[in-house]
């Protein structure tokens, strides 16, 4: 039994959903972002007790094909942008790479998403990409010659100016400061209304 799972975005939440789930005394059989194989449910367990668990621990059991496709669509972008996994061919967009993963129309997948989620993919893309930047930032682990290039980037003025749009700061101002905001990916772009 396959279950699609909302907030996984890292592999703490793996270890922690993993942990949950093997308390209940199920078996997991595998486990990635967003997605977990279990053995079949015991008796006495059923899918509302694994929600009200995932619930406590802040994620979510997704039941519905459209919610676990934008679910799907999440992760493969989390990966690619925060965890830099490469699997998008260099010469790929992100509409292509996620058609080419999902294997839907990317017309389809982004107005599914619009409707879910209350802002566009691309927006989505634009957060992720800024949180990472955030993170390097903070740790001065990189140039912002080096960031714009993993990141695809045109150049670093195009990094600046979106880092900037995004943040309201320069990133030379951002690394300066002394409290740096930071936001988990599960709430990147939580409550904010969707901009045409």
């Amino acid at each position: 039994m396959t279950l699609t799972i909302r907030n996984m975005v890292c592999d703490r939440c793996k270890r922690v959903v993993r942990e949950e789930l093997e308390k209940l005394g199920l078996t997991v059989n595998h486990i990635t972002l967003g997605e977990v194989t279990i053995a079949e449910l015991p008796a006495p367990i059923t899918r509302d007790t694994i929600r009200t668990m995932l619930q406590a621990n802040g994620f979510d059991l997704v039941d519905d094909k459209k919610q676990s496709l934008v679910e799907h669509m999440k992760v493969l972008l989390i990966n690619e942008i925060q965890h830099l996994k490469g699997e998008r061919l260099p010469t790929e967009n992100y509409s292509t790479f996620l058609e080419r993963k999902l294997g839907y129309e990317y017309s389809y997948m982004s107005g599914l998403f619009s409707a879910n989620e209350q802002y566009t993919v691309e927006k989505y893309v634009i957060a992720l990409k800024i949180e990472k930047v955030k993170e390097w930032l903070r740790y001065d682990e990189l140039t912002l010659s080096e960031m714009a290039w993993r990141l695809g980037y045109s150049s670093v003025q195009h990094l600046s100016n979106q880092f900037k749009n995004v943040t309201g700061q320069t990133p030379g101002h951002f690394r300066k400061a002394a409290l740096v905001e930071r936001h988990s990916l599960d709430k990147v772009l939580q409550n904010e209304p969707m901009k045409e």
